[in-house]
């Protein structure tokens, strides 16, 4: 069986294969400028095997939330980035696309992505990756990225691509995905089922109680666009603290709520 549970913007627990993995663990209740929505209750994470980053930002690399986890795991950072994380974890593997690292048996192979790799202000700087992960089902965490013709060569026999569809403020710089890009990159992925990360959880102090519509809006607009242009993939409508569970079978497919 497979569990997903997103714990909010573009952190999500991943649970297959009997391993644990977490990608761009983002735990507290913001970062600089920016917070979570006021309802946000902390998810205990628990001891993990791996944790996956997709780039240096540091809304997806926290350093005070890695320093939380278990030292014992092991971390996939893009290639330049290792320096930002040694000397907490024993495994620190740098990545740059195409590569392949094992963790407890899974599979996961970096990818490539459409979005700047720089650490604000003064480095280091690596490449912008997603990451495949095959375990008892074939996943894809697209990190933060646009939409590329090369999502196709990623597509076959994906159970459930997890997708941004948003940002962490009311406009969109290049290198993401509103809701529209994201269901039309679902017509190159062709996965079975998508889940919608990078939306709703993270804004500047004050904008999401003056501006909620916007905070709130890219999921149904995403439900509604992918609908459209990719109406055989099943989308698991999640708000932060709830999850996305598959069966062995590829029909198998069941969401929870976090209350």
């Amino acid at each position: 069986m497979t569990r997903l549970t997103w714990i909010g913007h573009s952190t999500v627990l991943i649970e297959t294969g009997g391993r644990r993995l977490l990608t761009d663990p983002v735990l507290g209740r913001g970062i600089g400028p920016i917070r979570r929505r006021a309802e946000w209750v902390r998810h205990e994470v628990g001891a993990l095997d791996g944790v996956l980053i997709s780039h240096l930002h540091h809304d997806h690399l926290d350093v005070a939330s890695l320093r939380s986890l278990n030292r014992d795991a092991t971390v996939v950072v893009p290639a330049g980035g290792g320096r930002l994380l040694r000397g907490q974890f024993a495994d620190v593997r740098e990545v740059a696309e195409g590569d392949r690292v094992s963790i407890g048996g899974l599979g996961v192979a970096a990818t490539p992505a459409r979005h700047s790799g720089v650490r604000l202000p003064f480095g280091p700087h690596g490449p912008a990756l997603g990451y495949v992960i095959d375990g008892e089902h074939r996943l894809y965490f697209a990190g933060d990225t646009d939409i590329f013709a090369g999502m196709q060569r990623i597509g076959p026999g994906l159970d459930v691509a997890i997708l941004p569809i948003g940002g962490w403020g009311p406009s969109l710089r290049g290198g993401h995905m509103d809701p529209a890009r994201a269901a039309a990159a679902l017509t190159l992925l062709r996965p079975r089922s998508v889940m919608a990360i990078h939306w709703g959880t993270l804004w500047p102090i004050g904008l999401s109680r003056l501006r909620r519509d916007l905070f709130e809006a890219p999921l149904q607009t995403f439900v509604d666009e992918a609908a459209a242009v990719a109406p055989d993939v099943r989308v698991a409508v999640l708000d932060p603290g709830d999850a996305l569970e598959l069966d062995g079978s590829s029909d198998g497919w069941s969401t929870f709520a976090a209350r």
